[in-house]
């Protein structure tokens, strides 16, 4: 059965931190990332950095899914996440961003034991920001 619902999913690092040495840390390059200072769109600075990674939009009903998807770039970099959360004292989000339609098929999304094991390895925050549509909006 075909959904109009969709969801991605990321990694984030927040906090004050220069985002090029996370990226040599980690051997990754960044989706996207931003200094403390850097111009947003609208003409304000960021007053935080940010660095994120692993953005998946390969919508799965089975959001357990993409949630692997996003974290199996980090499996391997536990201990160096650590680091950097010590040194640089930032916070880590497993962001999970679905847009659900009303009266279509509700993802799943509970994480499984193993993302729950990851983000508690290193101390990762799982931020759910659900978008709900009606049946009309476009």
């Amino acid at each position: 059965m075909r959904t109009r619902n969709t969801c991605h999913t990321y990694f984030m690092i927040v906090g004050n931190f220069p985002p090029d040495e996370i990226s040599e840390l980690l051997g990754l390059a960044p989706e996207k990332s931003w200094k403390i200072g850097d111009l947003r769109r609208n003409g304000t600075r960021y007053d935080f950095a940010h660095w994120e990674v692993g953005r998946c939009s390969e919508y799965d009903v089975e959001v357990e899914n993409q949630m692997r998807k996003t974290l199996s770039v980090l499996q391997d970099k536990i201990s160096l996440l650590n680091q950097i959360r010590r040194m640089y004292d930032v916070s880590f989000y497993l962001e999970i961003v679905p847009t659900v339609y009303v009266n279509d098929i509700n993802p799943c999304l509970a994480p499984p034991l193993d993302v729950i094991d990851f983000c508690h390895a290193t101390r990762t925050q799982i931020d759910i920001d659900l978008y709900l549509r009606n049946e009309d909006d476009e």
